[in-house]
C-alpha cells in the first residue's frame, strides 16, 4: 500500500465521489498537456445505459492486441495488479502522547494504515496474515488471531497492515488473485483480485468481528478518529482471448469484440461482508458512480467508510468512480486525491509529453466524502509529501518534463491553489528549481516548504509561502547525495533520509542528515552518518521512520550486502545480509551512535536472517519489530530487556 508505487494493469483511479453532479467554471485556456487548466467537473452517469456507453468508449480506445494497459500498452487488464486544515508546522510524525510514539505520519491526527499500532496500552502488529498484541507492561504475548497466514507475505502484491480506534482493528491485507468460476478454453477467468478488510475485536480473546471482500487492489487509507476511509480500485472483468494467433489488428478487432459484449455488471465492483455467521453480497449501484466530464476511465475506484467505533462492519457506504488517479492526501477535514495524466500521454521519449496532474478536494466533515473543488498543476507529483494544506491553501510540489532527469529537460516547481467556488485556482507559483534533476522528497512545514531535487548533486532548497502568490526560493545547500524523506525535528532542524552519492551520482549507501533551516536564507548541513554500502526501508517508506523527540532518538532499519573475510581481511565471499535497526542521537551539532538492534530468524524456515522493520516507543521502552517477534530494548544503554516471538 503506502509502502511504494506500482505499475498497475489498466487505468486506475484514486477518486472519491459524491453522488450529485460537480461543475465548474470552464478553464479559461488549456495547459499545455491537454487537460483542463482550471475546474474539473465531476458529474454522476445518467443511467446504466449511459454509464457502459462511455465504460465500453474508453475501453476501446485503449485496447490493443493483447488487451487493456494504461497508454494503450499490450498488458492484459485481467493480469494480477502488483501493489503502487492542521498546522503544517506541527510535528506530525514525533509528538509523544502520554508516553508513546504512533506511526510516522504526514499530518498529526490523520492516521495512516501500517504493520504495528499501539495506544500505549497494547501492541498490536500483522506479520505474515497472523495479528498479534503484546502487552508492553508485563510484555507478554496476549493475544493471536490467524487472519490469512498466506497473506503476509512480503511479495508484489504488498505488506498487510492495521488501523487501530479503542478495542478495534481494522486489518487491510493486499488484494489476492480469485478465481471462482472455470473460464472458457483457452481464455483467463474474468474474475480478479480481491481485497479484504476485517474488523477485529481486541477486548479479550481477538475475534473477528467483520470481513468485507471487494473486488479490486487496496490502494491506500486514512483515518481520523474513528472514521477510516479504504480506497479500493478494480479493472473490469474482461476475459480476452488468450490466443497469440493472427495478425495485431485482427488480435485488437477480437479484443474490442470482448468489449462491446461487456455488461455493466463487468465494470462495477461487487462486495461480500461476512459477521454474525450471515454472508450478504452486493455490487455498487450506477448512482453511485461518478466521473470526470469529457473522460471515462477504463477501470475504477471505490471509496469506503467505516466506523471503527461500531460493533459491524457494514457495507461500507460505497462511492465509485471511472477515472485515472494514484496519490492519496488528507489533512483531516479535507481529502486529496490526484490522477497522473502521464497514463493517458502516448509513451513519448524522456523529455516527451509531460501529462500534469489533476487535484480532486473532498470534505470529510459528513460520513460520505463531498466534492468541494478539483484543479490541476503540471508535473507529477512523488508522494504524499508533496501535497500539504496550509491557511486555506494547498501548496504542490512537482516535476515536469524528463521524469528520470537523464537530461537538462526536466525541472521543479511548488505551485499554490486555493478553492474558488468548485475550481482550485492557482494563486501562485515558483518554478525553474534543479533544472535537469527531478524531485526526491518534499516537506511543507507551516509557511516554509523545502525539497530536494537530485542528478549528481542534492540541492536542499527552501521556499517561502508566506504570500500564497508570490512563493519565493529563499535558500539553497548544494551536497552530494540525496534525502528520500525529510523529517521536522524541532528549533530549526530538519533530518533527511537518503544516500550517499559521488560527485557523479553514484550512491555509496544509506545516508542521515541533520539540516539547520532556522534561516531559510542559509539552510546548511550540521551533520551526516554514513552506512557504506547500506540501503534502508526508510528512504521509500516513512513509517519504517522513528524519530522520538523526548530522546532526541533516531531509529532506522539499515541492510548491508554480507560480506565474508579471510585471515588478512580481504572479501572471501559473501553472506547474508547484516541487517538491523539503527539507533542514532542527535546532539547540537550531530549524531552518535547509540547501537544497532537485531532480531533472531524465524525457526524452521531455513532464513538466516530477519529484517528488523519497525520500532516504536512506549512508557520509555524502545520496542522493535519483526516477522518473527518484538524486542524490548533500554534506550539510554541499548540493553534488551524483552524478547516476544510471535511465530
Amino acid at each position: 500500500m503506502t509502502g511504494g508505487r506500482s505499475r498497475t494493469v489498466g487505468w486506475v483511479t484514486v477518486v472519491a465521489l459524491t453522488l450529485a453532479g460537480c461543475t465548474a467554471a470552464p478553464p479559461a485556456e488549456p495547459p499545455p498537456w491537454g487537460g483542463p487548466a482550471g475546474g474539473l467537473r465531476l458529474v454522476a452517469f445518467d443511467s446504466c445505459e449511459e454509464a457502459l456507453r462511455q465504460l465500453r468508449a474508453a475501453a476501446r480506445a485503449v485496447v490493443g492486441p493483447w488487451g487493456i494497459g494504461p497508454d494503450g500498452d499490450t498488458m492484459p487488464i485481467v493480469t494480477a495488479e502488483r501493489g503502487d486544515g492542521p498546522a503544517a508546522a506541527k510535528d506530525a510524525a514525533s509528538a509523544p502522547t502520554a508516553g508513546f510514539s504512533g506511526t510516522t505520519v504526514h499530518e498529526a491526527g490523520v492516521d495512516e494504515p501500517d504493520l504495528v499500532k499501539t495506544d500505549g496500552r497494547r501492541i498490536v502488529s500483522v506479520t505474515r496474515g497472523v495479528l498479534s498484541v503484546v502487552d508492553p507492561v508485563s510484555r507478554r504475548l496476549t493475544g493471536r488471531l490467524a487472519i490469512d497466514p498466506t497473506a503476509g507475505e512480503r511479495f508484489a502484491g504488498g505488506d498487510t497492515s492495521l488501523l487501530l480506534h479503542g478495542d478495534r482493528a481494522l486489518v487491510l491485507l493486499p488484494a489476492r488473485w480469485m478465481v471462482k468460476s472455470a473460464a472458457p478454453k483457452g481464455r483467463p477467468a474474468p474474475d480478479g483480485p480481491q481485497a479484504r478488510l476485517v474488523l477485529v475485536d481486541l477486548a479479550g480473546t481477538p475475534r473477528i468481528l467483520g470481513d468485507y471482500r471487494i473486488d479490486g487492489s487496496m490502494v491506500d487509507a486514512r483515518q481520523v478518529g474513528a472514521t477510516a476511509r479504504v480506497v479500493v480500485r478494480s479493472a473490469p472483468r474482461l476475459a480476452f482471448p488468450a490466443s497469440g494467433r493472427g495478425t495485431d489488428a485482427q488480435r485488437t478487432a477480437a479484443n474490442r469484440a470482448v468489449v462491446d459484449r461487456a455488461t455493466i455488471d463487468d465494470w462495477l465492483p461487487r462486495y461480500e461482508v461476512r459477521e454474525g455467521g450471515r454472508i450478504a453480497t452486493g455490487r455498487v449501484d450506477c448512482d453511485r458512480v461518478s466521473r470526470p466530464a469529457g473522460f471515462s476511465g477504463v477501470a475504477m475506484v471505490t471509496v469506503l467508510s467505516f466506523d471503527l467505533g461500531a460493533s459491524t462492519l457494514g457495507a461500507g457506504d460505497p462511492v465509485t468512480v471511472a477515472a485515472d488517479g494514484d496519490t492519496v492526501y488528507s489533512s483531516g477535514p479535507r481529502l486529496y486525491l490526484t490522477n497522473d495524466q502521464r497514463r493517458r500521454m502516448p509513451l513519448a521519449s524522456p523529455g516527451g509529453a509531460d501529462g500534469g496532474t489533476e487535484i480532486y478536494q473532498f470534505d470529510l466533515t459528513g460520513r460520505t466524502p463531498r466534492h468541494v473543488a478539483s484543479g490541476s498543476v503540471p508535473g507529477w507529483l512523488i508522494n504524499q509529501y508533496a501535497l500539504s494544506e496550509w491557511n486555506g491553501h494547498l501548496r504542490v510540489a512537482t516535476t515536469t518534463g524528463d521524469r528520470w532527469g537523464r537530461g537538462d529537460r526536466s525541472t521543479s516547481g511548488v505551485y499554490v491553489l486555493r478553492p474558488d467556488g468548485p475550481t482550485l485556482t492557482r494563486v501562485g507559483q515558483v518554478t525553474g528549481l534543479g533544472r535537469g534533476e527531478r524531485i526526491f522528497a518534499v516537506r511543507f512545514l507551516g509557511p516554509t516548504g523545502y525539497a530536494v531535487t537530485f542528478r549528481q548533486t542534492d540541492p536542499l532548497y527552501a521556499v517561502d509561502l508566506r504570500n500564497p502568490a508570490a512563493p519565493r526560493v529563499t535558500g539553497e545547500l548544494k551536497i552530494n547525495g540525496y534525502s528520500s524523506y525529510l523529517h521536522p525535528a524541532g528549533d530549526g532542524r530538519l533530518l533527511g533520509v537518503g544516500q550517499e552519492a559521488t560527485d557523479r551520482g553514484q550512491v555509496l549507501g544509506t545516508q542521515v542528515s541533520l539540516f539547520d533551516v532556522a534561516d531559510p536564507a542559509r539552510p546548511t548541513r550540521i551533520a551526516r552518518h554514513h552506512v557504506a554500502r547500506g540501503w534502508s526501508d526508510a528512504e521509500a517508506d516513512p513509517h519504517a521512520f522513528l524519530y522520538w523527540a523526548p530522546e532526541r532518538l533516531v531509529v532506522l532499519p539499515v541492510s548491508r550486502p554480507g560480506v565474508v573475510t579471510d585471515r588478512a581481511g580481504g572479501e572471501a565471499g559473501r553472506a547474508a545480509p547484516a541487517t538491523g535497526m539503527l539507533a542514532l542521537r542527535v546532539g547540537d551539532d550531530g549524531f552518535t551512535v547509540a547501537g544497532t538492534i537485531d532480531h533472531p530468524p524465524s525457526l524452521g524456515d531455513g532464513a538466516e536472517w530477519t529484517p528488523v522493520r519497525r520500532s516504536l516507543v512506549v512508557d520509555g521502552v524502545l520496542w522493535t519489530v519483526s516477522d518473527t517477534g518484538l524486542k524490548a530494548t533500554a534506550p539510554a544503554t541499548m540493553r534488551t530487556v524483552a524478547w516476544v516471538p510471535t511465530t
